[in-house]
C-alpha cells in the first residue's frame, strides 16, 4: 500500500487502490457498532455496506438513496478510535457521489443541520469501480465515538449509490468509568466557615 503519511496535512491528495486480499491490519471493521448505523434517506439499511474486507468487491449489497440523491450516513464504534484513512467503493458511474463529507462526533447530524455544521474533512469522488483509499487529517478525527457521511449529490444520477464504506485506523477501550461525587446528607457546623450571629442561637436575617 502506498505511504500517504505526506498528505495527512493536505485535502484532495487522491485515493490509492486497495488490491490485496489479507486486507490492513488497522482495518476497523469490528469496532464499528453495525447494529446502530443509520442511514437517512437511503432505500437500504445503512449496515449494508459495512463490510468485512473480504467482501468489499461485493456487489450484491448496498445503499442507495431514496427521495433524491442525498444521504447521511451515522456510523457509531464499539471504542475510542483514530481514524487515518477512509475507505470507500462507489457507483456505478453518474450514481458515484459527486463527494463525500464527514463529520467527527456528530451523532445525530441530519438534513437540517448538515449545512450549518463545519465539516472535519471532505472528498471529491471519481468514477471508479474499485476501492479507494482517502487519508484523513488524524488531528481532526482522534478521540471519535462515531464519524457521520454526507453525501450531497450524485454525478448526473438522480440517486446516489455505495456499495462498501470502511476505516483505517487505531481503537482503544473508551473510558466509561463513572465519576464518584459524595454528598453530605446534613451539613456538620465544624468543617463550614462560623457564620456571624450564628454562635448556638438563631440569627434573624434581614435586620
Amino acid at each position: 500500500m502506498a505511504d500517504h503519511n505526506h498528505c495527512d496535512h493536505h485535502e484532495g491528495c487522491g485515493h490509492d487502490h486497495l488490491g490485496h486480499d489479507l486486507g490492513p491490519e488497522d482495518n476497523l471493521f469490528s469496532q464499528i457498532d453495525r447494529a446502530n448505523v443509520v442511514a437517512l434517506n437511503g432505500v437500504q439499511d445503512g449496515a449494508n455496506v459495512i463490510k468485512p474486507w473480504s467482501e468489499r468487491l461485493d456487489q450484491t449489497k448496498f445503499l442507495e438513496s431514496d427521495a433524491d440523491d442525498q444521504i447521511i450516513l451515522r456510523i457509531p464504534f464499539t471504542g475510542s478510535i483514530r481514524l487515518r484513512s477512509l475507505l470507500i467503493k462507489a457507483g456505478p458511474e453518474d450514481q458515484t457521489p459527486s463527494k463525500i463529507v464527514l463529520y467527527a462526533n456528530q451523532p445525530n447530524l441530519d438534513f437540517d443541520e448538515v449545512n450549518e455544521r463545519t465539516p472535519s474533512q471532505e472528498f471529491e469522488l471519481p468514477q471508479s469501480n474499485e476501492v479507494g483509499e482517502y487519508p484523513l487529517k488524524t488531528v481532526k478525527f482522534s478521540n471519535l465515538s462515531s464519524v457521520t457521511l454526507f453525501i450531497p449529490a450524485a454525478q448526473g444520477a438522480e440517486a446516489s449509490k455505495i456499495y462498501y464504506v470502511g476505516f483505517l485506523g487505531t481503537w482503544s477501550k473508551r473510558n466509561e468509568n463513572p465519576v464518584i461525587t459524595v454528598y453530605e446528607t446534613q451539613a456538620n457546623l465544624a468543617d463550614h466557615p462560623k457564620i456571624q450571629g450564628m454562635d448556638g442561637a438563631h440569627s434573624s436575617l434581614g435586620q
